[in-house]
């Protein structure tokens, strides 16, 4: 089998090291909105690209949320990251969850914004249908992304995260991962796993809430946080980007003062 490392950026050079990974409609540049405010002396950062995505948009593979969490441990030791965090975003959230089955003793913390359960996410047929047929219509990915962040974001906004979303995703990689993190329920394999974990959900968001975290992530999870962000929905990174960097980074640097303690 042929080796493969997630295309990737650093940033900071600090001891805590965290991965950020993206969700199903973007690749790294989903992060770029907090780049600019991350506290880079107690961190570093690395921003990947799953497979499908960016520069990995030719990459094969199964485009399943288990692929992606080892492509996330053979990257960790090609950087010599012994332990490490996880920032996950929607399907994000749900590789940071895997890494909970594949290799929880060397997770400190993770942070899932707006996480897709690791029960997967229940659509409706007609929302599988909208959903399934996103790979190759824009006007699905224009609803659903209008949907999930309260149908009070300017249409300007949306045409720019459609067409990132179409820039940066393969359309067959972006239709396989939809099976992955929609319809694949591993939540038996991570339920009661004792890393710190902090579920970050936007008020605006109908789809994954607070309300479904409380039902699920702080269900699995004995030391679970929850956080709503009121002003967000599905995409904290865009509409409140200073709030999550400051609810996220206090929740890592948590580990750095039990370190000390």
């Amino acid at each position: 089998m042929t080796s493969f490392t997630l295309p990737h950026e650093l940033h900071g050079d600090g001891a805590h090291k965290v991965f950020a990974v993206h969700g199903w409609f973007a690749d790294r540049s989903a992060y770029a909105p907090v780049v600019p405010d991350l506290d880079r002396t107690s961190f570093q950062y690395a921003l990947v690209d799953l497979r499908g995505y960016g520069r990995a948009a030719a990459a094969t593979g199964s485009y399943t949320t288990g692929e992606a969490a080892l492509d996330l441990v053979e990257l960790a030791d090609r950087l010599g990251w012994d332990r490490f965090s996880v920032v996950g975003h929607s399907m994000g959230g749900a590789v940071a969850q895997r890494l909970l089955a594949v290799a929880p003793h060397r997770l400190r913390r993770i942070v899932g914004v707006s996480p897709v359960p690791a029960s997967g996410l229940a659509l409706p047929p007609e929302q599988w249908e909208l959903f399934a047929d996103a790979a190759h219509r824009p006007e699905n990915r224009r609803a659903i992304i209008d949907f999930t962040t309260g149908g009070c974001r300017p249409g300007a906004w949306l045409d720019r995260m459609v067409a990132r979303s179409l820039a940066v995703s393969d359309a067959k990689a972006f239709r396989v991962w939809l099976d992955s993190w929609a319809r694949e329920d591993f939540h038996a394999r991570v339920e009661g796993a004792p890393v710190p974990a902090l579920a970050l959900t936007g008020a605006l968001d109908p789809a994954l809430s607070a309300d479904v975290m409380r039902q699920t992530w702080m269900a699995w999870y004995p030391r679970a946080a929850l956080h709503e962000l009121a002003s967000a929905g599905h995409y904290a990174m865009d509409e409140t980007p200073l709030e999550l960097v400051r609810v996220a980074e206090d929740f890592l640097r948590a580990d750095d003062e039990d370190d000390r303690a």
